[in-house]
């Protein structure tokens, strides 16, 4: 079952970032400045991926839980922008840096989305 599980995060991540880049570039298309491009796919990736996380993943996504999913999204945020530093620090291009930490923060993402997020009622 965890097994199973974890494939299927795995593969709801590539649906979730392929919306959030699109809503990206949709928004940045439609003329807005690209920091509040990112905003905005990111509040709406946010909406969307709750959704499809739950429902796909866990098996449901009650409202009640959505408070505790932005809170892993800023834990996910922080490891991020650390990790992504502390390579930078051993002279990886940014590029490389952040494609590094994806697969662990994926993993991360996931052992606290199924422990704290998508619990067993």
């Amino acid at each position: 079952m965890l097994r199973l599980q974890l494939l299927r995060f795995l593969l709801v991540g590539v649906l979730n970032t392929a919306v959030g880049y699109g809503l990206f570039a949709l928004f940045t298309w439609l003329g807005l400045p690209y920091p509040a491009a990112i905003a905005l796919a990111t509040l709406l990736g946010i909406a969307f991926n709750f959704q499809s996380t739950g429902r796909l993943v866990f098996g449901g996504a009650p409202l009640s839980r959505l408070l505790r999913f932005i809170a892993v999204y800023v834990v996910i945020y922080g490891l991020n922008v650390g990790g992504v530093a502390a390579l930078l620090r051993t002279g990886a291009n940014v590029y490389l840096a952040n494609g590094l930490v994806i697969l662990p923060l994926a993993l991360v993402a996931f052992a606290l989305q199924r422990r704290f997020v998508f619990t067993a009622s």
